[in-house]
């Protein structure tokens, strides 16, 4: 079990949500290394006492807990099975969760070869946002077997509120793109709401007063919908990793045989906005994308 603050956790990918993420388990009194490709975006962390290392090994070697939070399923393929990475340079007996959302296919290979070498994984991707993260109140979604899901509990309650063990390797990601697929739906339905109440003539941060606790509720109404009235479109999440995330779960769903329509739109509209040069955007951008095409069709 690896509940002692006397373990040593590695945390790869300090980005807009893991330095929130990384800076809860250096609060709590771990020793916390850390690696991130842009070293800049750690400094903040070493500054409040953590290691920066400059290779991915290093930081495995060291590491009995490792937590990797990167891009794409690509970034997590290198983290965990390139020459350098947790497969080939981690110690028997160490943790790597990835919290990455990534493929459900990827994260029950990394569980079997892990397994091989007495390596044990989870899957634990989550939502909540820039402001989840901030706040230690994501959703964490974690896929594996329940000794090792309690081995690291006290690890995920530092950083979430909301942490449930959903299944073997690959049920976390697979819950993910559940909360993905809901999400990309609702925020179609955010900006229009949005929109109609501009369009309307109302006050739209008076009709989220209304809105937001009833029926029409949703995190991303509450905590969205604000920064789209504000003209607010920087990252709390990336429209890139968003389309990214939309790919999965649409080749999930496929295998399936289920269809998805409205997470099919949502994707395509996105696309638009990602070869506009938005793809570093948050996802709330898509409200510029649909007024501009109000405004458009209102011109003809």
């Amino acid at each position: 079990m690896c509940k002692a603050k006397s373990s040593i956790v590695g945390f790869i990918g300090t980005g807009v949500m893991g330095k929130s993420m990384a800076g809860h388990i250096l609060n709590a009194g771990y020793e916390l290394l850390v690696f991130n490709r842009t070293k800049s975006r750690a400094a903040d962390l070493v500054n409040k006492g953590a290691t920066s290392v400059d290779t991915v090994g290093e930081l495995v070697e060291k590491s009995d807990i490792i937590i990797t939070m990167v891009g794409y399923p690509q970034d997590v393929k290198e983290v965990y099975f390139g020459e350098d990475g947790i497969l080939n340079k981690a110690k028997k007996g160490t943790y790597a969760i990835d919290m990455t959302t990534s493929s459900p296919i990827l994260a029950r290979e990394i569980y079997n070869k892990a397994k091989e070498k007495g390596i044990y994984t989870l899957d634990a991707p989550v939502s909540g946002g820039d402001i989840g993260a901030r706040q230690a109140k994501l959703a964490i979604m974690v896929g594996g077997t329940e000794e090792n899901y309690k081995a690291v509990l006290p690890i995920f309650e530092l950083m979430g509120t909301n942490i449930v063990l959903q299944g073997e390797a690959g049920a976390g990601q697979h819950t993910k793109m559940c909360n993905q697929i809901a999400i990309a739906s609702n925020m179609l339905g955010v900006c229009e709401a949005l929109l109609y109440a501009n369009r309307s003539g109302l006050v739209p941060n008076t009709v989220l007063k209304s809105i937001e606790t009833g029926a029409a509720g949703s995190w991303s109404l509450s905590n969205l919908g604000p920064r789209m009235i504000k003209g607010d479109f920087e990252p709390g999440f990336y429209i890139k990793h968003f389309i990214k995330d939309m790919k999965i779960a649409i080749e999930s769903a496929e295998e399936m045989n289920l269809s998805t329509p409205g997470l099919k739109l949502a994707k395509s509209l996105y696309e638009v906005l990602e070869t506009e040069g938005k793809g570093d955007k948050g996802t709330q951008a898509l409200y510029q994308l649909l007024d501009r095409q109000l405004q458009s069709n209102s011109a003809i």
